[in-house]
């Protein structure tokens, strides 16, 4: 271990630094300008596949400036798309939770700890929703507690729709009556519920990625979604993938998205972007060459 003794340096010379390292800057007003909008180690993120030698930062030859930006922008854009769908997909598997559970264990099933299986999850989960529902402003919750006090909680239908998709998946996934949770998984084209567990929690991760801006594109994800051979619904037939690379994930949000009749604006959003961004490569993303010919993205 070491000191840091870096100082900081003004934009211009952030710029003599990627030339002396072999990176074409196309123009220097330019790249001051985006270097002035976009920090120096979040545009870094970017520039790396580019690097020749990982130690001294040495650029491949022929290493642009310009290309380092058309990938920051396909990423944002990649970033915007993948929101939106998780939206719905979030939207749909709250609402399936709270009519699914709710029928046969009442309105206020989330405060009983005995219909969980790990009881820490239960007591982190109930802490997280209970900030929540006090820190929301929504007028539902609002009103309920200037007519209701008892119980401490609004029921179900309205407590679940302020928590986060961190806590919903954790909610689904402690509870243990998988009968009810199979219900759920059915709902969205899953025939068990240890899939759709496997899928929230990775969707969980890559929201948590998009809503902070954090790189996409070609991220190493450690949690990795459980990829059936087979599925109800039209599916991906070649799975020699990478499980930790985005691709898997992708493929799972649009069999969700497909199953609740929304599926085809994220298909052709996809599409669409792979085609504005010609020089982005997709298997760094995970993506097979023939992944357009699967019966997924038809």
């Amino acid at each position: 271990m070491q000191k840091y003794t870096k100082t900081p340096i003004d934009l211009p010379d952030q710029v003599a630094v990627l030339k002396n390292r072999g990176l074409v800057v196309e123009d220097d007003s330019f790249a001051l300008h985006k270097l002035g909008n976009i920090s120096y180690y979040r545009l870094a993120n970017y520039w790396r596949p580019m690097e020749a030698d990982k130690k001294t930062h040495q650029f491949k030859p022929g290493s642009r400036f310009g290309d380092i930006i058309r990938l920051y922008d396909f990423d944002m854009a990649l970033r915007s798309l993948i929101f939106t769908a998780i939206q719905h997909v979030e939207i749909a598997f709250r609402s399936q939770i709270i009519h699914c559970f709710s029928l046969p264990y009442g309105s206020f099933w989330f405060m009983d700890g005995s219909l969980f299986k790990n009881p820490s999850i239960y007591s982190r989960c109930i802490s997280s929703l209970a900030d929540e529902i006090h820190r929301t402003k929504e007028e539902f919750i609002i009103e309920h507690f200037a007519k209701y006090d008892n119980p401490i909680y609004p029921p179900v239908w309205k407590s679940l729709e302020v928590a986060s998709f961190g806590t919903l998946s954790k909610i689904y996934s402690n509870f243990s009556d998988n009968a009810v949770k199979k219900d759920v998984a059915r709902s969205l084209g899953l025939p068990q519920h240890i899939f759709l567990e496997s899928w929230m929690t990775s969707i969980a991760v890559l929201r948590n990625c998009c809503a902070h801006h954090a790189r996409t594109w070609n991220r190493v994800f450690t949690i990795k979604p459980q990829v059936p051979a087979k599925l109800p619904n039209a599916w991906i037939t070649d799975r020699s993938v990478s499980p930790s690379k985005i691709y898997p994930q992708l493929c799972c949000l649009q069999y969700l998205l497909n199953a609740i009749g929304v599926g085809d604006s994220f298909k052709s959003g996809l599409k669409a972007l792979f085609t504005a961004y010609p020089s982005v490569d997709p298997s760094a993303m995970g993506f097979p060459s023939i992944w357009q010919s699967e019966p997924l993205w038809q």
